[in-house]
């Protein structure tokens, strides 16, 4: 099993949906973070006065997939979808995941996905 994190812009986070749900993949986690990269934020003027925004909102996508090639169909997936060509498109992180537990059904692994 994998899991895939990725670290998006918000408005790109319905067509990363869609993408994934065209690929096969039906459930995700969605979370809503802060962060910067190589942007190092920016400034932004407001009632006059300049000021730094140092963490720039982001979308933080989990997925839990149960093989390799539903992990390369989540990635290419995300790819795609998320893709600006500009800085701050994001990042994807792919992890082992050693077990997965259903707390309703006391299902494992595969079967809990």
């Amino acid at each position: 099993m994998k899991k895939i994190e990725a670290i998006i812009k918000p408005f790109k986070l319905e067509d990363v949906k869609e993408a994934l749900v065209e690929a096969g993949i039906d459930g995700m986690t969605i979370s809503e973070v802060k962060g910067y990269g190589r942007q190092q934020g920016h400034s932004e003027l407001y009632r006059g006065a300049e000021y730094v925004v140092e963490f720039i909102p982001k979308v933080k996508i989990e997925i839990i997939v149960s093989s390799e090639e539903y992990a390369d169909m989540a990635i290419k997936a995300i790819k795609e979808s998320a893709h600006t060509g500009k800085i701050g498109d994001g990042k994807i992180f792919v992890y082992d995941v050693e077990s997965a537990i259903r707390i309703r059904t006391g299902e494992k692994d595969e079967e809990a996905l």
